[in-house]
């Protein structure tokens, strides 16, 4: 008789290498100032758009780039909608980070989504498996992504 956790770790082997791709998100001034002071990061490039048109690079305001991690889960929830249901699954632990880069800044008004790739999954714990995503950050317009994460994900079985 197979176990909620070897049923798990067989439907999500199987998945390794597949890619999904999530709804559009608006990140507007509100977000990035709300950001700005919950992290006390009130840099002029973030929230003041007469200075950042001035002496800005990009002539607008631009998120924190770890406001962009930050909308991660929620982008990564978006884009996995189609995933089976795993039974006995009780929590979705985040594990944390390998890799985070920031090519390129997300400016105020832009559009993004995620793109989630599954690249690994193993068993970690007698109920727990351990996820590695690729997931990139895309941008509507820019040929490059506002940001690639490895992300790790625990998931804990009955």
């Amino acid at each position: 008789m197979t176990t909620n956790i070897e049923r798990a770790l067989t439907t999500l082997q199987a998945r390794v290498g597949s890619a999904d791709t999530g709804a559009w998100h608006t990140v507007d001034q509100a977000q990035i100032n709300a950001f700005a002071d919950a992290t006390l990061d009130h840099q002029f490039i973030h929230i003041d758009p007469v200075a950042a048109a001035a002496r800005s690079p990009y002539k607008v305001t631009i998120a924190h780039g770890f406001l962009t991690l930050s909308m991660v889960p929620h982008l990564v929830a978006s884009a996995l909608g189609d995933e089976p249901k795993l039974e006995g699954l009780v929590a979705g632990i985040n594990y944390g980070l390998d890799r985070v880069r920031f090519p390129t800044p997300v400016k105020v008004g832009s559009r993004i989504r995620a793109r989630c790739e599954l690249i690994g999954v193993e068993q970690v714990t007698p109920n727990a498996l351990q996820l590695k995503r690729k997931v990139t950050v895309e941008i509507d317009g820019e040929a490059k992504p506002g940001c690639i994460a490895e992300t790790l994900a625990r998931l804990v079985f009955a």
